[in-house]
């Protein structure tokens, strides 16, 4: 009973909330990029590069809101470098990600020693704090869960309805997905292909790195290495699960964030009795098996992965 009653409690949805906003930064960033045709395996280290150099410009005396928009900036260089191998070039998607998350993870952790040498434990910056919204964060459960956030949370549910409105309402969403559809009529409309692909990874690159901003500038206030700890690769199927869909996306990273947040309060209700890996474990395997439901239904664009070169038919 002391489980389920878990699930009533303002602090659960609260974590579970905060859990869930780097997530749906990043599953928007790659749904994008997904819609306009190319799967961006680079996301796990662009989200540790817009984690770095979030921190460090603040750190180094900038204002968060600067630090939020450095950020974007690396994310969107690596995009770029990761659409110009892959769309232009026509290069494999698959190894110009991987490669991508190593650059981006290393090129991070070598910055790191350079600015912070003798560092042993890393400083603190004062991150984001809780903005509530008067009258709506005092509805209960509901209000301290949704309306006592940090900005950056806020931003985060902002994002999934931009991002909705401009894929299903703008001549720009259309072309985005035709893109990840029928290329050749876009091309066949006079817009380029190349050019939407590359900035749609660019963008969708950008929104990966604050999403792993989020988790130095909001939920704490330091970089640590292993921080993004396969967040990365949880948006890629989280994509999946919402058949690259903002709305479902979202609803699958709030699962999977309420998944994770109850875990931890397992562990302190069973007091130890229970291995922790088993915990840990459990919002992974509940994941997988509900995206092994969801995506039987599933429809991916049809030209995802798939190179064009102009002239193609």
């Amino acid at each position: 009973m002391e489980a389920f009653d878990i699930l009533l409690t303002a602090s659960f949805w609260v974590a579970a909330i905060r859990i869930a906003s780097p997530l749906i930064f990043a599953t928007m960033g790659e749904l994008i990029c997904e819609r306009a045709g190319v799967l961006n395996l680079g996301i796990e280290g662009i989200m540790v590069a817009g984690a770095f150099s979030g921190w460090v410009t603040v750190y180094l005396g900038g204002d968060l809101w600067f630090g939020v928009m450095v950020a974007a900036l690396a994310g969107a260089a690596f995009g770029l470098l990761h659409a110009t191998l892959t769309v232009p070039l026509g290069l494999s998607q698959h190894v110009v990600g991987i490669g991508i998350t190593l650059l981006a993870t290393s090129l991070s952790y070598f910055t790191y020693r350079l600015v912070l040498p003798e560092v042993t434990s890393p400083p603190r910056i004062e991150a984001f704090q809780p903005l509530p919204i008067p009258v709506l964060s005092e509805i209960p459960i509901i209000g301290p869960a949704l309306f006592n956030q940090t900005p950056l949370t806020y931003l985060a549910f902002v994002t999934v309805a931009l991002v909705a409105w401009v894929l299903y309402r703008t001549p720009l969403g259309l072309a985005v997905r035709a893109a990840g559809e029928n290329p050749s009529a876009v091309e066949a409309q006079g817009i380029s292909v190349t050019a939407i692909r590359m900035g749609a990874v660019m963008v969708g690159s950008a929104l990966m790195a604050v999403g792993g901003a989020f988790l130095t500038m909001s939920a704490f206030n330091s970089f640590f290495f292993e921080m993004i700890n396969g967040r990365g690769w949880i948006c890629i199927a989280l994509v999946v699960f919402g058949s690259w869909r903002p709305g479902k996306a979202l609803l699958g990273a709030i699962l999977f964030a309420a998944f994770d947040a109850y875990q931890v309060r397992l562990q302190q209700l069973t007091g130890g009795a229970v291995p922790y890996q088993l915990f840990l474990m459990m919002p992974f395997v509940l994941s997988i098996l509900a995206l092994i439901v969801m995506s039987r239904r599933a429809s991916y664009p049809k030209a995802l992965m798939i190179p064009y070169q102009k002239g193609e038919r």
